[in-house]
């Protein structure tokens, strides 16, 4: 860096996204003592606003104005298959993609479920770079380093006074973790009924041996707990939340709680859309040029409405990290032409670096649901509104427990959950199934809604893991940096998986569901999603086609080392071809991990504060 720009630099770090990855590295790095500088385009949003504060208020969070940015994204290149899809939007040319533009990013408005990652995710990252630091048993360090576990009070204890913790929670990190009150679902007969019924159709569908059980019981089914999880547990399990005292816990609690503590240290920016990196000799990001303004992504609900924004600069000392996700680093890298030459090229872009990898690799999970209409409103939901109180206004019964920290409302609304094997013969568990309270059919514009007008129905909402498929594909709309990118995940026939294995294992998730509800056969009055017109394989195959969606977007800037001519970033975050610039976000992994990725994101990006404080100290 030339000496103009030092004395430019205000701060050692520039991180561009408060979400998933960035959220947590620049608090991290802060505290560590180093200037940090966090650049948000999205507003603080919480303030005032229950929508994000409300653990059961998730959904409508995600269609907030105030927070949401809207993806339309493509799962076909085809238009007939893609029409086929009832939540397809033909004025948006595509499907609704929730999205979060505000401090904390998309750790706003998700639905705070927590569940660590197999052990072979971080092993196969570790084999494929050559770096053991990303072993899974090396990795483990990070979870208990940023978790702060409430439900596991006697393992807590333990940890404390004999420093014996075979659970391997963590218990003074940032990231508290708790499941919801069982007493909250209990006194609802009927719920609790289709619960034990489900419960035990599950048990015996999947055949699992007693010891399992055994063990099971000992770890109070926490997909979690250390014990499981080296075995890759498939049964019952209990559904961790991001939660603390009945609120959602996200990346934004902890920013603020950082720069209330390190004033100095760090600053958070937001209104401040990164729209490219700057560099200085030698490929060196030196700094980022961004537009301060609101929403001023086209993406965000009333996008334009307060002009474009003032164009301004910011320099780092030692590096630019870009954390803005598996849609908008990629977009981000190419705008400051790093990425394929070509595509870039047929923009008017000059390609700095070219890596054809940038944008490619992305993969989501297959999600549907088997959506149930019960034969009464469930008992637990007759007084919920599913609204804050308007000001000077009686709160409605439910959320006023909330307020004392308790009720449904301190809930993301999953009952029950249940980690299987899709096939007797895959390694470990791929599928996710979790009972919902609620209509839950995916995402479309007002989806939401149906949380409030409909409290008769019960969703099996069901998630692959180990997809196969990694055709999907973020590329330039225009070299408008306030444009949202072109995004393309290429479903089943169009993409790589040319065996059929995810589409036959949501099939068998869906007969798995169906199993299990059978035995709630009395409670139940319709199934209306997949139906009755959907029986045979065949049909559901078709069904699954046509009605899948996906909430977990990655691996568009694949991790490995440059001899993988489409890999991005190196085993320490590094772009490759820079100096000085790193991505730490979803964006980075080879392969989707886990079930849920957030807890993934959480630890990579405090892996990233390692390496780079290492880093730092060495230069």
């Amino acid at each position: 860096m030339s000496s103009q720009t030092q004395q430019q630099a205000e701060c050692e770090y520039v991180v561009v996204g408060s979400g998933a990855g960035g959220g947590p590295l620049a608090a991290s790095l802060a505290r560590r003592g180093f200037r940090v500088l966090l650049l948000e385009a999205g507003d603080d949003a919480a303030p005032g606003n229950y929508n994000p504060q409300v653990p059961c208020f998730h959904p409508f969070a995600s269609e907030d104005d105030g927070l949401k940015w809207d993806f339309f994204v493509r799962h076909y290149a085809s238009d007939e298959q893609q029409r086929r899809d009832p939540k397809f939007c033909s004025l948006r040319g595509g499907v609704l993609y929730p999205r979060a533009g505000t401090l904390g990013g998309c750790t706003a408005h998700n639905a705070m479920i927590i569940v660590y990652p197999h052990n072979s995710d971080w092993d196969h990252i570790a084999c494929a770079t050559g770096d053991a630091s990303w072993a899974s048993g090396k990795m483990r360090r990070y979870f208990e380093q940023i978790e702060n576990c409430e439900y596991r009070p006697l393992q807590r204890l333990l940890a404390r006074f004999l420093g014996w913790n075979p659970s391997r929670h963590g218990f003074g990190g940032w990231m508290t973790t708790s499941v919801a009150d069982p007493d909250v679902v209990f006194p609802d007969r009927e719920l609790k009924d289709l619960i034990w019924a489900s419960a035990k159709a599950a048990i015996r569908e999947l055949e699992l041996p007693m010891a399992n059980e055994l063990e099971d019981v000992l770890s109070r089914l926490d997909p979690n707990d250390w014990r499981l999880v080296r075995r890759s547990a498939q049964g019952i399990r209990q559904t961790p939340l991001s939660t603390h005292g009945g609120r959602r816990r996200s990346t934004r609690d902890y920013l603020k709680e950082v720069e209330k503590s390190h004033p100095d240290r760090l600053v958070i920016r937001t209104g401040a859309l990164v729209t490219r990196v700057l560099f200085g000799e030698g490929n060196r990001a030196v700094g980022v040029e961004y537009r301060a303004g609101r929403k001023l992504y086209r993406a965000a609900a009333g996008a334009g409405e307060h002009g474009d924004g003032e164009t301004r600069q910011a320099f780092a000392a030692r590096e630019v990290i870009l954390a803005g996700g598996a849609f908008n680093s990629p977009q981000l890298l190419m705008l400051s032409g790093i990425g394929p030459a070509a595509h870039l090229a047929s923009f008017g872009i000059q390609a700095r670096v070219d890596l054809p990898g940038v944008g490619q690799n992305l993969q989501d999970r297959y999600e549907v649901g088997v959506v149930n209409r019960v034969k009464s409103n469930f008992g637990l939901l007759e007084r919920a509104t599913f609204k804050a109180p308007a000001p000077g206004a009686t709160p409605d019964p439910v959320f006023a427990q909330w307020l004392a920290g308790n009720g449904v409302y301190t809930s993301n609304g999953a009952v029950m959950s249940v980690i299987a094997k899709s096939a007797p013969c895959w390694p470990e568990p791929d599928l996710f199934l979790f009972g919902l309270a609620g209509l839950f059919k995916g995402y479309y514009p007002g989806y939401s809604q149906a949380f409030r007008e409909h409290k008769d129905y019960f969703t099996w909402a069901i998630l692959k893991a180990h997809n196969h498929n990694t055709a999907g594909t973020v590329t330039l709309r225009s070299p408008d940096p306030l444009d949202v990118p072109q995004i393309d995940f290429r479903y089943f026939d169009e993409g790589s998986d040319v065996s059929e294995l995810d589409l036959e294992s949501v099939v068998n998730a869906i007969e798995l569901a169906r199993a299990m509800t059978r035995r709630a056969g009395a409670l139940i009055e319709e199934e209306e999603l997949p139906g009755k017109d959907f029986q045979t394989r065949e049909q559901l195959r078709q069904f699954v086609r046509d009605h899948a969606w996906g909430h977990h977007a990655s691996c568009s800037n694949k991790m490995g080392p440059r001899s993988d001519p489409m890999a991005v970033v190196d085993s320490a975050f590094r772009v490759h071809g820079t100096a000085g610039l790193r991505v730490v976000d979803a964006s980075v992994f080879p392969r989707i991990p886990g079930f849920f990725i957030v807890s993934a994101v959480y630890m990579i990006s405090e892996k990233a504060a390692d390496v780079i404080a290492a880093d730092a100290r060495r230069n």
